[in-house]
């Protein structure tokens, strides 16, 4: 029985960080649809997206099988934060989609600007990610918290972009949707930052038992 479940538990775990490779590749292809003017590119990552929403769904499925067999109160942790994990996945997934229409939409205009403060952000958000469910895969809380405070770097870099994109709108109105389009991205990708420190919190409490999500809005004693 109980090699049986720890056979079925390594399934739900490996399905979790493919799923964690798909929404990660998504986010990529998205950005370099958008940088490289590629629409046939930014099509796929729509079509991606029911790939994504189809393993949340599998996920809980398979959660819910083993939630029901689960011997050790530390495999209830690991299959609840899995769970939640596969939740902030999908929305990373979410988040390529709107990247890739934005793309399709800015694709049909001249491009406003370089395009290097959105893929330095990209650069940041992913990493954290790919740290997170690394953190995840080792049981590291150590690696998990160390990756919390980058989020900071990518909403500087958002609130930056905004300011950019606001002037350009004052200066030049003909600009506007570009601008706009432009922004939703830059928010995408700080959401996508979001979904890793949601991740990475998830890993501390997986690993210690303990939740700092509000740690830092808590008065102090």
């Amino acid at each position: 029985m109980t090699r049986h479940f720890d056979d079925e538990l390594a399934k739900f775990k490996e399905t979790l960080l493919t799923m964690g490779s798909y929404a990660e590749s998504s986010v990529s292809q998205a950005i370099q649809a958008m940088t490289d003017r590629n629409d046939k590119l930014a099509e796929q990552v729509q079509h991606n997206d029911d790939i994504v929403d189809r393993y949340e769904i599998d996920i809980d499925d398979m959660a819910i099988n083993l939630l029901a067999k689960a011997p050790l109160a530390s495999d209830l942790r690991l299959i609840t934060v899995a769970m939640k994990i596969s939740q902030n996945l999908e929305r990373v997934g979410d988040e390529a989609t709107t990247i890739a229409r934005r793309a399709l939409e800015l694709n049909t205009e001249p491009q406003l600007k370089s395009y290097v403060d959105i893929p330095r952000m990209a650069v940041t958000a992913l990493a954290m990610l790919k740290e997170s469910l690394d953190a995840f895969v080792n049981k590291d809380p150590d690696k998990a918290r160390a990756l919390i405070p980058r989020d900071k770097e990518v909403d500087a870099l958002n609130r930056q972009l905004h300011r950019e994109l606001s002037s350009f709108i004052v200066e030049n109105p003909s600009t506007i949707t570009r601008c706009l389009n432009l922004m939703t991205v830059s928010k995408c990708l700080e959401r996508v930052a979001d979904h890793a420190t949601n991740i990475a919190q998830e890993v501390v409490y997986l690993c210690e038992a303990r939740d700092i999500r509000h740690e830092a809005n808590l008065p102090s004693p």
